[in-house]
């Protein structure tokens, strides 16, 4: 190898060279110390050279080569020329120009053109590449490297550009809510100023302090429990688990002997079993309505329980009993039933809220034979005139037989009173459900449904259907569950035909899609009920039904549009079967009757899914074209043997097209609105006698429910205005005198 002379320093050209800034930073390696001349040798490897990896010293030429008409030029092996011998005697002689080849406008259109559609050629791209315009296949080899990294400075420009504005944005939007929440909030105590300006920030202050309060009632009832347990029931080593609970160190749990629960466990087994399995004069079938009624005296005969000695005076009795078949396997069903998330999901309807207070024993094996848990759930109807029911129950999961379980609930006194006194009083009898497994994918479900509830005023809409049991019934228990799991079963499916799934090409797709529209269903049902989830207040409506709007604020959540959110139902009665008026509202040929944001303007069905056997059970994608836009609209319709749903959201047209492509649909926002509709309870006497089931009674009217939900204000601190409360009492109004203007039944 040449040795190079390093004692001259830098010519001029050099500093020409390095004019640019990206290349001197580049070649910072190569003039290291200032004793490199311009015959300093470094060639980049394929891959090294993609971001800066011109620094490294090789022992070969530089070859740079760019189209760009700046400072930095091409090279190539013979750019650089030699000046002259170098020695004492010609010290002084002056140095010859280099000489700087460029590409032609020609080669840099023909390299620039395979570069858009292939950034890395091969080595036999490169070689005919550079027999077509007469360079050395490394020109053209440095040519694509410098090119890409090029590009790719040019992309990280242009991204941090982006965050930068990003960062700035947001440290504008934070600096805003500094100030506003300084405003707000006195200098003192931290609190608001006035009702008026109250911030988020304040109502979870609010929240804080009333669950401290809460925390503040269990810490008490330790304290009780505690002081009646034994001093060997505490913990007296401090070589035990450091994360156990304060409910282990007794022998107890709310002032109750462990002994004492499971004595109460396996007394409601026994009589749960009976309650499923007796016949008269247990239960008395009416030949009205052909429900199963439970005679009391024959019930007090057979039971000589305690909780009909301690019976409060205010209270009233709702027993029910219900037998169906559920497309489940057992050992699903039961982790369903034990597992409070699952539970929950399964009932979305009836459940608003669920915990699992304290796990009084996990069971044995996969199935968790014998586990036994405290659990606390509020119930609910679809609508805000019918109160919650809070009720806390121990609840056992047992294996009766080779293909026989039992899920039995029992309510234990005087737990209420140990975690919060103020709650209403519903007490759950044995209650639960006997499963029996027919070896082929189903099962066979008794449920016993058997509560003592606190005497309350009932709306008079619903008076029927609560005091008949029927709203919180075994009925409305089993009809549910079929649905859900039937709603499993065609979702895990992969041999949907395809007159029950048209409009989607892939699985991935339909599933996306039948998730969407089960979380759209969700909050649908969380955002109508009388739950403490929601504050509701009843304005006055221009029709004289009752309507009531609660509000609320979605802060972080990417299922629902971020702002001020209000919600407004109203529930009245129709003197048409509930069947006559699901079938209506959901069939999309009629919906430019009764919607409003159609305007008259026909629908088109453009997707369908099914999601379970009855052909109400759908999910559906419907198009309609206005005078301004083209809107899409998700709907998701459930009926089953007690009620009927028909939910819809407006959706983004892009989004939907990307799910139906089988993407996520998780941060699809949606914000839903629908109609709840059930039997109003009456059955009505036939006018003759027969033993035909169908002949017995004939269908009363329905109970309708209708919610919309609005976005008021993409702010979440903004305030609710009066002029959105009335655009969404003139929603409601509008659309229930269309509804009854539809079905002929105006009054």
């Amino acid at each position: 190898m040449e040795i190079v002379d390093m004692s001259n320093p830098p010519s001029s050209h050099t500093k020409d060279f390095l004019a640019s800034p990206a290349l001197s930073l580049s070649l910072a390696g190569i003039f290291r110390d200032g004793r490199a001349t311009a015959a300093t040798a470094v060639e980049v490897e394929e891959g090294d050279g993609e971001r800066g990896g011109f620094g490294g010293r090789r022992e070969e030429t530089v070859e740079i080569s760019s189209e760009n008409s700046g400072p930095m030029k091409s090279l190539s092996d013979d750019d650089f020329e030699a000046e002259g011998e170098h020695g004492d005697e010609d010290a002084h002689k002056k140095k010859k120009r280099k000489r700087y080849r460029r590409h032609t406008a020609l080669q840099i259109r023909v390299m620039e053109a395979l570069f858009k559609e292939c950034p890395h050629p091969d080595e036999k791209q490169r070689l005919e590449l550079s027999k077509q315009l007469g360079l050395h296949p490394r020109q053209v080899k440095f040519w694509f490297q410098n090119r890409r990294t090029q590009i790719k400075a040019i992309q990280e420009r242009h991204e941090n550009s982006l965050l930068k504005t990003e960062m700035e944005k947001i440290q504008e939007e934070n600096k805003v809510l500094r100030e506003n929440l300084k405003k707000s909030c006195c200098p003192n105590c931290g609190f608001a100023t006035s009702s008026k300006d109250a911030t988020e920030e304040q109502q979870l202050r609010i929240e804080n302090a009333r669950l401290k309060e809460e925390v503040e009632k269990l810490r008490n009832a330790i304290g009780k429990c505690n002081s009646k347990a034994s001093p060997n029931s505490s913990c007296s080593s401090g070589n035990e688990q450091g994360i156990r609970s304060s409910l282990d160190f007794y022998s107890g749990i709310f002032g109750l002997e462990m002994s004492g629960i499971m004595d109460a466990v396996q007394k409601a087994m026994d009589e749960l079993k009976k309650m499923a399995t007796s016949g008269e004069p247990l239960w008395i079938r009416s030949y009205e309505t052909g429900r199963e009624i439970l005679n009391y005296d024959a019930y007090m005969k057979e039971f000589s329980t305690e909780n009909s000695s301690n019976r409060q005076p205010k209270t009233c009795i709702e027993a029910s009993r219900e037998t169906g078949i559920i497309f489940v396997d057992l050992p699903r069903l039961i982790q369903s039933f034990m597992d409070v998330n699952q539970w929950k999901e399964l009932f979305p309807c009836l459940i608003s809220k669920a915990a699992t207070v304290y796990v009084i024993s996990n069971g044995e094996g996969v199935k968790r034979d014998g586990a036994v848990q405290l659990m606390f759930a509020e119930l609910q109807m679809l609508t805000p005139m019918v109160a919650t029911r809070e009720v806390y129950f121990v609840r056992c999961c047992k294996q009766l037989s080779a293909d026989q379980w039992a899920i039995v609930d029992i309510s234990i006194d005087k737990v209420e009173d140990y975690i919060d006194a103020s709650l209403e009083k519903c007490r759950k009898r044995p209650s639960g459900c006997i499963i029996q497994d027919t070896s082929n994918g189903h099962c066979k479900v008794t449920w016993v449904e058997h509560l003592e509830c606190q005497k309350n005023t009932v709306h008079s809409l619903y008076r029927t259907t609560v005091n008949s049991g029927l709203a919180f019934g075994a009925k409305h228990w089993i009809s549910t569950l079929q649905q859900q799991c039937e709603r499993i079963v065609f979702f895990m499916a992969t041999n949907v035909p395809i007159k029950d799934s048209s409009g989607i090409p892939t699985i991935a797709g339909r599933k996306s899609i039948l998730k969407l529209a089960q979380r759209m269903t969700w909050s649908f049902c969380r955002a109508l009920g009388a739950s403490s989830y929601n504050t509701w207040s009843k304005i006055p409506s221009k029709t004289g039904d009752d309507i009531r709007v609660a509000s609320r604020k979605n802060i972080n959540d990417p299922g629902e549009p971020l702002g001020v959110i209000l919600c407004a139902v109203s529930s009245v009665w129709l003197p048409v079967s509930h069947h006559i008026l699901f079938d209506s509202l959901r069939d999309e040929n009629h919906r430019n009757e009764w919607d409003i944001m159609s305007n008259g303007s026909p629908v088109q069905c453009i997707v369908t899914l099914a999601k379970g056997q009855d052909r109400g059970n759908a999910v559906t994608i419907q198009a309609m074209k206005t005078k301004d836009q083209n809107i899409w609209i998700l709907q998701d319709s459930c009926t089953n043997a007690y009620e009927s749903m028909v939910v819809y959201a407006p959706v983004d047209i892009n989004g939907m097209q990307s799910v139906i492509t089988g993407c996520d649909s998780s941060n699809i926002a949606v914000l839903s609105s629908g109609f709840s509709m059930l039997p109003d309870g009456i059955e009505s006497r036939s006018s003759v006698i027969t033993s035909k089931p169908e002949e017995k009674s004939t269908e009363g009217g329905s109970l309708l429910t209708i919610a919309f939900q609005i976005l008021t204000s993409n702010s979440p601190t903004a305030k609710l205005s009066m002029e959105s409360i009335d655009s969404v009492n003139t929603l409601i109004s509008c659309t229930l005198q269309s509804i009854k203007k539809f079905l002929q039944c105006e009054e």
